[in-house]
């Protein structure tokens, strides 16, 4: 059964969310598909400090943080350094956005969270005017591939094959979005 999607709420994160965050980062289902769980926070850090355009929140589900979910604006990365080793970068639109979730304890996974937050949040990106609203996971990562799909995520052709064996581009379908 689909999470009511009132259920759902978003807050920005703050230093006082850094211990909670670290713990995140230390879950091995976690640990699988991000970074060093010290070098992730300091890029958190760097997003609320304002050295990051990277706009961080948690997950809130019944008023209970269980999950962290983030928007990154492409234009931003489509330089040299970025561009180098991701070259797809500049084949979408600069005022496009990316997506990054995770849920922050396993006992959750599976449940439906993360489609109905990424459902709810990208609804939210797009109310606001944000019309390329895009999700990179490891194609390996099957469980998040198929929980962006029933958020209304769908691959890009035109860049299927061409992001490398560990990036599927995958973009947010208003149309397509239905939880079931």
């Amino acid at each position: 059964m689909p999470i009511d999607p009132a259920r759902i709420g978003f807050s920005p994160v703050g230093e006082t969310h850094y211990p909670l965050l670290l713990a995140w980062l230390n879950e091995p289902h976690v640990r699988e598909w991000w970074g060093d769980p010290e070098e992730e926070l300091g890029f958190i850090r760097d997003m609320v400090e304002g050295r990051d355009t990277t706009r961080p929140f948690l997950i809130q589900l019944d008023g209970e943080p269980v999950g962290y979910i983030q928007y990154w604006f492409l234009g931003h990365h489509q330089n040299e350094d970025w561009t180098k080793e991701n070259p797809w970068l500049l084949e979408l639109p600069q005022e496009a956005v990316g997506v990054d979730l995770s849920i922050g304890h396993a006992d959750k996974l599976s449940a439906g969270i993360g489609s109905a937050a990424l459902s709810a949040f990208a609804a939210d990106l797009h109310g606001l005017g944000h019309k390329t609203i895009i999700i990179d996971p490891d194609p390996a990562n099957a469980r998040a591939v198929r929980a962006y799909a029933k958020a209304g995520f769908r691959p890009v052709p035109e860049l299927e094959d061409r992001t490398g064996n560990d990036v599927l581009i995958m973009q947010f379908d208003p149309k397509a979005n239905q939880i079931s």
